[in-house]
This record gives structure tokens, sequence and C-alpha cells, in this order.
């Protein structure tokens, strides 16, 4: 069952609207709060998107849960700024701003960026902008003070978050999510609930996401371990990826919306197959390796050998992708990830690339060089790879390169783009990849015909 269902229809709670089902309009935004390693967290989320199952053990929040006698200052900002007409998304809007308020992230100015998967019909976004803009001087104030304790002193949220992590502390020891033997597995769900939401709503779910080991991201050495039901804002925020992807931030805001990638699973991204799943690229290029397990027993295979065919994997019923590893990027390394879509955000990609170099006294000793929406399933380039291999970078290179992916890519034309368009686009992201990376000769690679 959607959350979004049993909010409405079981605890009567309407102010949770039901808008797009698909994860896009913001509707029915709440807030999930979690303990992660240890610590409580705030997170917007979908509930649409949302299996009930992925509320065990959690504070989940909805409009009604933030409401008091008085305005709150996020409530008080929509109203003086105008930023609501019909008030149909407001909710939500009211929500995602809130979550922003009771999370760790509020040094980095980005209040607007936290209502990004809210969508208004009606009211236009410069007054709405305004109000998260005034949202964010208050929170410009806080300094060392916890995120709950802080929004609580200021009316952000009622009183009775403080009581929260006792109360969620209560709930990790006494409570047991029972599930049948014969479960199907679920990450994230966030596709899968748009494209079969019937079925979902019927069949028997187990939750891996509710074990804290596969929650994790450590460093061995010069490896990255992360569990399987790491998600999308799980490596935004990792210390880790910040460091060995100095783009990271670039990369995260071409992928879904805020609320998507505190849900969506980066296993689940590759056990959905999708030919242009982002994070199936990025890592494809990097060239991870899968840890499998069922029943107690593991096997591993490379990512690159986990895709056989359109939405066919090398994965049998029952196994949990439990681990993904691959070498991080030293200080001489290169990486680029590179999207474009219909719309520039928050959009399924029509072409997506990446591309890891390692490099030695500016030669390229090794590749991997991957792209989506230009075969049926998300490609690594084995070809081009090699070609890059004990190579300096030039500009002819670059066009040899690009020669040799055209040669290995399978385009077919879809609603996204017809083939010609779909080759182009590919060509243009790998000369993107060298410009970026390489802006010295930036100038050489731009065509000029």
């Amino acid at each position: 069952m959607a959350l979004l269902d049993f909010i409405r229809y079981e605890k009567n709670l309407t102010g949770t609207k039901i808008g797009c089902r698909e994860g896009d309009c913001g509707a029915c935004s709440i807030l999930v709060g979690e303990w992660v390693q240890g610590k409580l967290r705030y997170q917007s989320a979908t509930s649409c998107l949302m299996a009930l199952g992925h509320a065990h053990r959690k504070h989940i929040v909805t409009i009604e849960g933030i409401n008091s006698d008085n305005l709150t200052p996020v409530q008080k900002a929509f109203a003086e700024e105008g930023a609501t007409q019909c008030g149909f998304c407001t909710p939500g809007f009211v929500v995602s701003l809130t979550g922003y308020c009771v999370s760790d992230n509020v040094n980095d100015g980005s209040a607007i960026d936290a209502i990004n998967g809210n969508i208004c019909r009606c009211t236009g976004y410069k007054s709405i902008q305004r109000a998260a803009q005034q949202v964010q001087t208050v929170m410009d104030t806080r300094n060392q003070e916890s995120a709950v304790s802080f929004a609580v002193h200021h009316g952000m949220v009622p009183d009775y978050f403080l009581s929260i992590p006792e109360r969620l502390a209560a709930l990790q020891e006494s409570h047991t999510l029972q599930t049948s033997d014969d479960a199907r597995i679920l990450g994230g769900g966030t596709d899968l609930f748009v494209q079969q939401h019937d079925q979902m709503t019927e069949a028997s779910w187990q939750f891996p996401g509710h074990q804290d080991a596969l929650r994790l991201i450590r460093k061995e050495g010069d490896i990255c371990v992360m569990g399987g039901a790491v998600t999308v804002s799980d490596i935004a925020a990792s210390e880790i990826f910040r460091y060995h992807f100095p783009g990271l931030d670039r990369y995260i805001k071409l992928v879904s919306s805020t609320p998507i990638r505190h849900m969506a699973t980066i296993a689940g991204n590759f056990t959905n197959a999708s030919p242009i799943g982002d994070f199936s690229i990025f890592f494809l290029a990097l060239d991870a390796r899968l840890t499998l397990s069922k029943q107690g027993r593991q096997r591993e295979l490379p990512l690159r050998a986990f895709f056989r065919d359109y939405k066919l994997i090398d994965k049998d019923p029952g196994e949990i992708i439990t681990e993904i590893r691959f070498r991080l990027p030293s200080a001489d390394d290169r990486f680029h990830f590179e999207k474009v879509s219909k719309r520039t955000h928050l959009d399924i990609a029509s072409v997506n690339a990446a591309i890891s170099l390692r490099m030695s006294g500016g030669m390229i000793l090794e590749a991997g060089v991957s792209a989506g929406g230009v075969a049926p399933v998300p490609a690594f380039l084995p070809k081009s790879s090699a070609l890059l291999a004990n190579q300096y970078p030039s500009p002819e290179l670059l066009e040899t390169m690009i020669g040799s992916v055209q040669s290995e890519i399978r385009p077919i034309s879809d609603a996204r783009g017809s083939v010609e368009y779909k080759r182009l686009l590919l060509s243009q992201l790998i000369r993107a990849h060298f410009m970026e990376l390489f802006p010295g000769m930036a100038p050489s690679f731009i065509p000029t015909h």
C-alpha cells in the first residue's frame, strides 16, 4: 500500500494531497524521521511512491503534524509573500521547506532547492522563492544548535518533536517487521510505483533498507564500499564522495528531485535496469563490482556484466545486492558525468554519459566510458575505453574517440529523441567530458561546422 493512501484513507489526514501519483508534483510531500547510524535525521519524501512498509520504525510527519496554534515561520512567509492561490500545492511546499528547517543541510543556502520537487499550477514561482528566501534568513542564524532543537525553539515545528528521539529509540528495540518467505525485495520503489502501482499494492515485500549495514558508505584503502540500500541523498552527503568527486553537487542536481533522491536507492537503480539509469551509467564508468546475497550465500560480479538485455539482469529471484565496491579516483585521476533531458533538471535522460580516467603524468593509463539511452541496456563502451589507454589527451584523440563511440552504440528512435539526435547528443557529451576535464584544450574541441 502506498503511504499516501494510508495517510488519507486510514488516518483521514487529508492535508496531504493526491496529485500526479508519479512523484513529480510534490502535493503529497511528507517528512520522514529515522535513526541513521545512531542519529535522528529528517528528510522530505513523496508519499505516493513510498510503500507503507518503508514507514516501519520511522516518524511520519504530515502537514497536520507541523501545524500549531500560530503560523509557523514557513507558513507565515508563504502568507506574507502571497505565495499561495488555490492552495492545493501549499501543504506540500510547506512540508518540504519545513523538512529543510529540520535537516542538517541549512548552511548551504539551499532552501529553494529543498522545494525543487514541488510544482505550483497557478501562483507563479517568484513569490514562493521569496518565501523560501525569507525562511533562509532565519536558518542562517543557526550555528551549532541541533537541527530539531533550533526548529522547535523558532516555532518551525511543534514541541513534541523533542520527544521523538526517545520514542524512535524505543521502537528500534521493540518492533520487528514481519514479511513472508516468498516476499519480493523492495529498495526505494520510486520507479516501480509509477510503472506497476496496482501490482505493487497486491504483492508481498521485504524492506532491506531497515538494515543499518545496508545504509553504510565506508572506505577501505582506495576502495569505497556501499551498502545496497544507500540512497542518492546518502551519496550526496557522504564526505568520501564529496572529497573524491569534486563535481558531485552538479552531478546530483541532474538526478531527479530532492524528495526522490531521499528515497531512491543505488542498487534499485541497477536492478530496475533502465537503459538511462543515471547511477547505472555513473558506476559503469567506475567499474563497480556487486556482491549479491541469498540465504547466506554470496557471489560477486562486475556491474559491467550485470545487464544482459533490455530489463534483463544477472540476478536470481530472492538475491539482494548487499554491497557495491569501486576504486575511488585519486587526486590525479579524472571523472565526469553529463546528462541531457527535455528539461534541464528533474527529468529522465534522453542521453547520459560518464567517463573515468586513471592518469599519470598527463597520460591516460586506463579509461572507463559509459552511456545511457543509446542501447537496450546501460552501456559500457569497451572499445572506446580501450582506445584511450596509454594516450595523451589531444583534439585528434577526441575525434577518434567520438568515431569509436558512434560505432559501438545502438540507439533507437523513441519519445526522447530520434536515432540521429541521440547520436549527436552523445558526441556532444563526449566533447563536454573533455572540455571539462582538460579545460586548457577546450577551444580545440569546439566544432567549427
